[in-house]
């Protein structure tokens, strides 16, 4: 499995702790519960699961992102855009936006996005 891939159930875990982070353990399995409607064994389980991917950190009870969000946004993206849009960035976005219309502000960030992407 690749790195950075995280199921729906993962990334709402790690956005827990991305969010909250360093977060002792103990904390973690109360927001859990609290958040996600996960007992103390399932948390554990999938914090195991991550830590043993590269993607969590656990130590001494403390935990804390070894990925950072923005990383694992960039690959979910980006997988998207390979997978439904044979890796086209016009085909994607002609399809995210279909009727929508952009603000001014919203037009001029993707403009200065591009731009940038360019140089």
């Amino acid at each position: 499995m690749e790195p950075y891939k995280l199921f729906d159930a993962e990334y709402k875990f790690a956005c827990l702790i991305w969010d909250n982070e360093p977060i002792n353990s103990t904390d973690l399995v109360k927001l859990s519960l609290q958040k996600l409607g996960w007992k103390k064994s399932t948390t554990y389980t999938v914090l195991r699961k991550l830590c043993e991917r590269g993607i969590l950190r656990n130590e001494e009870a403390t935990v804390t992102a070894i990925i950072k969000k923005t990383e694992a946004q960039k690959y979910e993206s980006q997988t998207v855009v390979d997978k439904a849009f044979n890796g086209s960035l016009p085909q994607f976005l002609t399809a995210f936006l279909g009727e929508k219309k952009l603000s001014e502000k919203e037009a001029e960030e993707l403009k200065r996005i591009i731009e940038e992407a360019t140089r």
